[in-house]
Order: structure tokens, then C-alpha cells, then sequence
């Protein structure tokens, strides 16, 4: 999986890539990036990348300034982007990376849309600043606009981290498969809490269950932890995962339970 992030701010993804997981991830080879500098792609020689937007009315103007659409245009085009016009008229001969603008407007990422994404050899993240980015770059080049709350932040590049952090931990060789199969939002259930050492900590004793060497005990209790976590903390989560067909009749019957107070 390779991530190209376009960005006016290269240092603040680039922590990210350099760090941690995602670090030994690159150093394997598991995962590559390309931080573009949308600045290298201006015109003048201050590097200007924003604009006035238009709308203004009666000599007031719209407020904030807008990202302009030539450097970030050119910076797409830098990592082999074509219009998508092109690519429905050449096909195959002009595919490329899908490209994703993350936007408080855009789909709210879940984690099926992780999934999904992690299935792509290629993403192109578009970084927007200040109020956003020309509506044509938009319209000619970007697949996605993506959201990762309903709230707004200044940061495109933050925001970009956390769908790319989302994602890469999901592709084959990064991190265990079985830390994935019982995490949040697998089965539709949030995780079971965990413990480590000391046994009792202020007071507070490592659950019995879990010290007790006895698998299927641990996986029922797990199991019922899940279902608790879900019905207290996301109970729209839960009603979604019950009306599925691949909800399990042990859960449903946990469900029950907690809801007759047993």
C-alpha cells in the first residue's frame, strides 16, 4: 500500500510515517508514502496557495480564504491523478490512485470504509486549510470526501492521519491478524475490557475469569463484556448488528439477559 498525502504542511504527516508501527511497517516495506509540498506547485514567488473567495456581495466578501485550484491541480497531477473524465474515457489506460479529500461535509469513516480503503494498492489524500478547497478540484479529480466526526478542525493533515492510521493497520503484515478479529466494531460490538499485570492494582483485582486458564469461560465472558459495553455506550450500534443475519444467537441471548436485568 502506497499513501501520497498533498499537504502545505509536510512536517505534520511526516511525524506520523516516522514513527511507531507505521515506521517499522515502511522499514519492512509494507507500506510506502510521498509527501507533497502543494507550495513547490505555486506560480509566484511566494509560494501562494490561497485565495479570496468569490460570492462577496455589495463590495463585503465571503470570510477565510480558499485553497487555490492551479498548485493543487498540478500537485495531483505530480503523483499521476487524471481527471476522472479521462479515466471514463481511456479506462484501464488512465487508472490511478483513489483520491480522498478529507472534509468535515464528506461520509463519516467507519470501519467498513477502512476496510474497503485497505483494499486499494494506492490512496491520494488531498489536505485542505483555511476554508476549504476550489469545488472544481473536487469535481474533476477526487473519488472520496471523507469526514472523521461531525466537528471542524484546521488541520486537514490531522485529519488525513486518522483516516491513513485507520487504514494501514489493516493491511496483511503490519499487525497480527489476530489482534484484528475481536476488536471494536468487528461482529458489530465495541472490544471486551483487558488487563495486565500487577493481579490487583489499588485495590482493583484482575478479573477471576481471566487468571483461570479456562478458554471457553474467558471467550463467554468476553463475549458478554462486548455485548454490555455495546448496549451501555452504543446502543445504535448494537440495534444494527442485531437486525443483520450474522449476529450470533449467543449474543442475542446476552442481550436478553441484560435487558431483563439478569
Amino acid at each position: 500500500m502506497k499513501f501520497h498525502v498533498l499537504t502545505l504542511f509536510p512536517e505534520i504527516p511526516r511525524a506520523f510515517f516516522e514513527s511507531s508501527i507505521m515506521a517499522k511497517a515502511v522499514e519492512r516495506g509494507i507500506i510506502d508514502y510521498d509527501l507533497v509540498n502543494i507550495r513547490d506547485f505555486a506560480y509566484d514567488r511566494h509560494k501562494t496557495c490561497d485565495d479570496k473567495p468569490y460570492g462577496g456581495v455589495l463590495g463585503s466578501r465571503v470570510p477565510g480564504m480558499l485553497m487555490l485550484p492551479e498548485p493543487l491541480s498540478l500537485a495531483l497531477e505530480s503523483v499521476g491523478c487524471v481527471p476522472k473524465s479521462a479515466r471514463a474515457d481511456d479506462g484501464a489506460a488512465a487508472s490511478r490512485a483513489r483520491v480522498i479529500y478529507v472534509s468535515p461535509s464528506g461520509k463519516p469513516l467507519n470501519q467498513a470504509l477502512a476496510n474497503e480503503l485497505a483494499a486499494e494498492s494506492e490512496l491520494v489524500f488531498v489536505c485542505g486549510r483555511y476554508e476549504g478547497v476550489d469545488q472544481r478540484v473536487i469535481d474533476l479529480f477526487v473519488d472520496d470526501e471523507i469526514s472523521i466526526g461531525d466537528y471542524v478542525m484546521s488541520s486537514g493533515e490531522l485529519a488525513a492521519t486518522v483516516i491513513i492510521d485507520t487504514v494501514y493497520r489493516l493491511i496483511d503484515g503490519v499487525i497480527s491478524s489476530e489482534s484484528l478479529d475481536e476488536e471494536s466494531f468487528s461482529g458489530g460490538l465495541l472490544e471486551y475490557p483487558q488487563y495486565t499485570r500487577p493481579e490487583i492494582f489499588r485495590d482493583l483485582p484482575v478479573p477471576e475469569v481471566l487468571l483461570s486458564g479456562h478458554h471457553e469461560n474467558i471467550r463467554r465472558w468476553r463475549l458478554r463484556k462486548r455485548v454490555e459495553k455495546t448496549l451501555s455506550v452504543r446502543p445504535d450500534l448494537l440495534a444494527k448488528a442485531r437486525a443483520s443475519d450474522s449476529f450470533p444467537k449467543e449474543a442475542e441471548k446476552i442481550v436478553k439477559e441484560l435487558e431483563n436485568g439478569n
